[in-house]
């Protein structure tokens, strides 16, 4: 923390408009990746300095996400940030062991739970089909979906831990003991089933491009019912559209099913999405759902990660047991409905 406190200013004079300006601290905003950010005032706007977590990014790999904002933009997708380049025309640096970048401040706040109203999830909707449509061209090829494979791979790997006979040993004051021990319960049911919905759809040829694969609640900002902003872009890798949908819209919409389709509506205004497409999204985000379970589990309890705010987790694993608890009959049939139509 003491490192990074002392940071800003050597890396804030790598940028000609900001050399000198003050950095506000702002830790990590509530996220698990272990990013910290500051809040950069200058003459020339707000802008926002990520210091991206150790051994996460390297200078190139953020360079090919800064030119997927810089072509979103090109494309009249004014919700993305702007990334502010070095004075040698760079758009990140490496510094003190981090690789770190500036970027535009965009307005607006991460409200949708306090806010919730159809007009506000269709404009995220079509924001998210306006940023798909600004990268379907770059690149674009067919192939099996890779968040399929992803998240059986996840299930397979904690089906092997389980077999070899590990389980989960939980402190009694672990602020994340109840959801976990509820989770603990349920996996053995909900797991196997969701891995038979997914196995279908493995080998299944679609339509690949880059993808957000990080949009969730507090990655959307709204200034009333606009969006105004779609935020951190560090999981950004190919993918089939539906992987973002389904993470958007369990995050905004849960089980609430007549949103979602007044949400798939919302996007085809904007680009095309298939009957296939949305049954794809149901299974996704069903999967996503219980592999993020699983993941969790593995990081506290299997590979012990330490995170600085511990009833943070255990809020984030609260949501996502819930939702694994009382996933609705009719989340059912849409999944039944994606296996019906994986093949079409």
């Amino acid at each position: 923390m003491l490192a990074l406190a002392d940071a800003p200013p050597e890396v804030l004079g790598r940028y000609p408009a900001l050399d000198g300006c003050a950095a506000q601290f702002l830790g990590n905003r509530g996220g698990f990746s272990g990013a910290r950010l500051w809040r950069v005032e200058s003459a020339a706007g707000a802008f926002c300095l990520k210091a991206w977590p150790t051994n996460d990014h390297s200078v190139v790999s953020l360079a090919w996400i800064h030119e997927l904002l810089d072509r979103a933009r090109r494309h009249g997708v004014d919700f993305v940030t702007s990334v502010l380049p070095t004075s040698t025309g760079v758009s990140a640096v490496e510094h003190g062991g981090r690789v770190w970048d500036v970027s535009s401040w965009l307005p607006g706040d991460a409200n949708f739970h306090e806010h919730s109203r159809p007009a506000r999830l269709n404009a995220a909707t079509a924001a998210l089909a306006r940023l798909h449509g600004a990268w379907q061209d770059l690149a674009p090829r067919t192939g099996p979906c890779p968040a399929v494979r992803r998240r059986l791979e996840t299930l397979r790997g904690w089906r092997a831990l389980v077999a070899a006979g590990w389980r989960p040993a939980i402190a009694a004051d672990d602020p994340a003991r109840p959801m976990a021990e509820q989770a603990w319960r349920l996996l053995p049911d909900r797991a196997p089933e969701i891995e038979r919905s997914l196995e279908p759809w493995r080998d299944v040829r679609l339509r690949l491009h880059p993808c957000w694969c990080d949009p969730w609640h507090d990655h959307v900002l709204f200034s009333g019912d606009r969006v105004s902003g779609l935020i951190d872009y560090g999981s950004v890798k190919e993918d089939h559209a539906a992987v973002d949908l389904a993470r958007l819209l369990g995050s905004l919409a849960g089980d609430d099913y007549a949103a979602w389709d007044s949400a798939f509506a919302a996007y085809r205004t904007v680009r095309p999405l298939t009957e296939q497409e949305q049954a794809l999204v149901a299974v996704l985000e069903r999967a996503g759902v219980i592999t993020a379970v699983v993941t969790w589990l593995r990081w506290l309890y299997h590979e012990r990660r330490d995170f600085e705010n511990r009833a943070t987790i255990a809020f984030r694993l609260q949501s996502l047991v819930t939702r694994l608890d009382n996933q609705s009959a009719n989340h059912y049939r849409l999944r039944l409905a994606g296996n019906s139509t994986c093949r079409t």
